[in-house]
């Protein structure tokens, strides 16, 4: 009798991993008649990550280290190129009804896309542990009493159960928490305007000593902009795939431009003002000065914000990986509870220490991505007719491996981030991301032609719809 209530039970446990792997569509494309999503929500959605306070810090990092006009023109750069390879990747997204894990798999092969998914799921961990010591920093320092390691473990927690109902639940928590995190945003910006400045002159001015506009500041400023530009870029797909089949053109521009403009441009912006203003980095040390307990509260809210979709994003590619590797498929809510943790590990063991290191890394290999898809989609199914017009995720369909994603992203990432670690030259260290970039699209062309797309697809199949093409 124990036995078969054991086995009820497991059938029990597959058929719910079944059902929230489809109500989340983690594996397969979003068919037409679930996407129902207007472009208003979803880029509602994506705020979550435009409004995190990291940007703050980016920006009063590289105003205090290489001048504010050389972080401006770098806040310009990045809002371009991120917003053009956002848009492009939200449409092929929409169109098709799939995230970049998916889209990966013809172009990589089933195994071969599993690289993609374990290299975007370790993004989106690392940065949940980056967003997640800001917030723990800031608490604590109006709290000193409650020790760090307890903030971490309550803070890191938080963003699971948060998690747990999919993109319904990001939408309504976006929808209700934008106001209140507006108003906080005005608040700290009218009392900074009043309070007096510790750098004199306009804060577009500053500069320090010995540094000049333009040259190896403005590339050091790009570099720092590259470690995060292919993670906003390629974060959208995971929601643009639901955006109502209507709205797909205004959408992919809104969605891929909109949370850069407030990414890189707002938020930058503002960081590059508060830190020349008040001659500090940290976000979590003038935000508190400002507002009290209430930037501890904005604080927190900005941080869950952004959190919540790094958790879900990272939930999915965490599914994707153990489902293509090991046919391992306990449903996106365990990967929830599985990043969670990782990240508060992260936390723990000092991972901010680090963040350099990270984002380098993060900033070759995503950029190098997004510069695959792209040109995958643009050139070689559009323009050159290499492959099929349609994406497939299926894996009896599929090849383990194809060379024109695996090669074109593999390459370039090594030999970007041998380049900015500094082996190369410091034109190629501050500009590794840019130049892997141009690389992986390269690669792509050269080995899509040398192959001929032999290994998109094992067969051609009539069971996708026509609207569902890219071409």
């Amino acid at each position: 009798m124990r036995s078969e209530i054991t086995a009820d039970q497991k059938l029990r446990e597959q058929d719910f991993s079944r059902q929230e792997a489809t109500s989340d569509y983690t594996f397969d494309r979003v068919p037409r008649e679930e996407r129902k999503m207007g472009w208003l929500s979803i880029t509602n959605i994506t705020f979550g990550i435009a409004t995190a306070i990291f940007y703050f810090q980016m920006g009063s990092v590289m105003a205090l280290q290489f001048g504010a006009v050389n972080a401006l023109i770098s806040a310009g750069y990045a809002i371009i190129v991120a917003g053009i390879l956002g848009s492009i990747i939200v449409y092929l997204s929409a169109k098709s009804g799939m995230n970049v894990n998916l889209l990966s798999r013809g172009g990589f092969g089933y195994i071969g896309a599993s690289l993609t998914s374990l290299i975007y799921a370790s993004n989106f961990i690392m940065y949940c542990a980056f967003e997640g010591m800001i917030l723990v920093a800031a608490v604590h320092a109006f709290f000193p009493a409650i020790p760090i390691w307890l903030l971490i473990v309550i803070f890191g927690s938080l963003v699971i159960p948060l998690n747990w109902f999919g993109i319904k639940q990001l939408d309504k928590l976006q929808k209700w928490s934008l106001p209140i995190f507006g108003i906080f945003l005005i608040t700290a910006i009218v009392i900074a305007f009043n309070t007096p400045s510790i750098n004199s002159g306009n804060f577009w001015t500053y500069m320090p000593e010995g540094v000049q506009i333009g040259g190896t500041a403005l590339l050091l400023c790009i570099g720092m902009q590259h470690g995060i530009m292919g993670l906003t870029a390629l974060i959208a797909s995971d929601y643009a795939r639901f955006l109502k089949p209507k709205d797909l053109k205004i959408g992919s521009i809104a969605i891929g431009f909109i949370p850069q403009i407030f990414c890189f441009g707002v938020m930058g912006g503002l960081g590059i003002w508060f830190g020349v203003k008040f001659a500090e980095a940290n976000p979590g040390v003038y935000i508190v000065t400002l507002l009290g307990l209430g930037g501890v509260v904005f604080t927190v809210l900005t941080q869950v914000r952004i959190n919540i979709t790094n958790i879900y994003s990272s939930s999915l590619s965490l599914s994707n990986f153990f489902e293509n590797m090991f046919g391992f498929t306990p449903g996106r809510r365990f990967w929830v509870v599985v990043a969670g943790v990782i990240a508060m590990i992260l936390m723990l063991g000092g991972i901010v220490d680090h963040l350099q290191i990270a984002m380098t890394f993060q900033g070759v290999a995503l950029m190098s991505w997004a510069a695959v898809l792209v040109t995958e989609a643009l050139v070689l199914k559009k323009w050159l007719k290499i492959g099929p017009r349609y994406y497939e995720s299926r894996q009896e369909n599929l090849f383990k491996w194809n060379p024109v994603g695996v090669i074109a992203l593999i390459v370039p990432t090594v030999i970007g981030t041998i380049a900015a670690l500094g082996y190369m030259g410091t034109f190629l260290q501050n500009t590794a991301a840019f130049f892997a970039a141009l690389m992986a699209a390269v690669l792509t062309v050269i080995v899509g032609l040398t192959t001929k797309g032999r290994y998109y697809s094992k067969k051609e199949v009539n069971d996708i719809p026509k609207d569902d093409w890219i071409a």
